[in-house]
């Protein structure tokens, strides 16, 4: 993967995650407010509102799920074949306390620093690059549902 690419797709990750970048200057495709990534939606939710069950989901099963895959995707890049997987299971999750609910954020921080890492250090192909993208658009698309669910979690 050439530079410029790898960059482009390091900045997508990061902004899905983290944000745009401070100071704000726009954004590609979150809202351009400082924290509007998945980290800083998620900050200040409690476990009591990560527990709402929102049209038969929680943020807590959402976040771990996104976590999940992630996981999948650094196995993926890392041992170059996709890991067994059971998707209903990281659907799981109906409710956490403070401690769960801690855990599973570190968890999701620790997969998404993995995955920067991977991406600055990896030989890409082909597989390994839309295995990348894919993570990214999955991920993108769980910020949107997230933050749809925070409209009735934040009443």
């Amino acid at each position: 993967m050439s530079e410029t690419l790898r960059n482009s797709v390091k900045t997508l990750v990061k902004e899905t995650f983290e944000g745009p970048p401070v100071p704000v200057k726009g954004s590609w495709f979150t809202n351009s407010e400082p924290n509007s990534g998945i980290f800083g939606v998620l900050e200040g939710i409690s476990c009591d509102q990560a527990s709402m069950s929102v049209h038969g989901t929680t943020l807590a099963a959402h976040t771990d799920h996104v976590r999940y895959h992630m996981w999948g995707t650094n196995e993926f890049l890392k041992k170059r074949k996709q890991p067994e997987m059971d998707w209903e299971k990281s659907w799981a999750i109906h409710s956490v306390d403070e401690q769960k609910w801690n855990r599973i954020q570190e968890g999701l921080r620790s997969e998404y620093l993995t995955l920067l890492e991977s991406i600055d250090t990896i030989e890409w192909n082909e597989q390994l690059a839309i295995e990348a993208l894919s993570s990214l658009a999955h991920s993108a698309y769980h910020l949107g549902a997230i933050r749809q669910m925070l409209k009735v979690v934040k009443v």
